[in-house]
């Protein structure tokens, strides 16, 4: 049974076959002021130098944001985002946590901070959602 503060979108995201779930990620927490969620570092999310691929940080970030925007219901597309890589990110897992700058009706502008295990901050981030209408 799903709790009435979780939102719609919430399970589908954690569950395969969805992208988030195939690439390491688990949102763990949304509501309409907070998102938080983790990627589990593997071999897979690394990049030729070892580190955490920027576009691996790029997806848990997405992700995140995308489920926090979508907490007071409803449906949404990722409009557009900037990423400022601050330092080089290792596992064994990086965390993500979203609040949102922004709620319209149209759109939803969320924050989010990305941190390593010993909670250094390797990048931030805005991400601007498109909020579907109503079918």
């Amino acid at each position: 049974m799903t709790d009435p503060q979780t939102p719609a979108i919430f399970p589908p995201v954690n569950a395969p076959p969805q992208f988030s779930y195939q690439n390491g990620l688990l949102v763990t927490e949304a509501r309409a002021d907070y998102g938080r969620g983790v990627l589990t570092v593997g071999p897979d999310s690394s990049n030729p130098h070892g580190q955490v691929h920027g576009g691996a940080l790029a997806t848990l970030a997405d992700t995140v944001a995308g489920t926090c925007a979508c907490a007071l219901g409803g449906s949404c597309v990722t409009s557009g985002c900037s990423m400022e890589f601050l330092r080089p990110a290792y596992g064994p897992e990086i965390v993500c946590e979203a609040t949102p700058k922004k709620r319209g009706r149209h759109l939803c502008v969320m924050a989010v901070t990305l941190t390593n295990a010993a909670g250094k901050v390797v990048c931030t981030g805005t991400y601007t959602f498109y909020m579907l209408p109503e079918s």
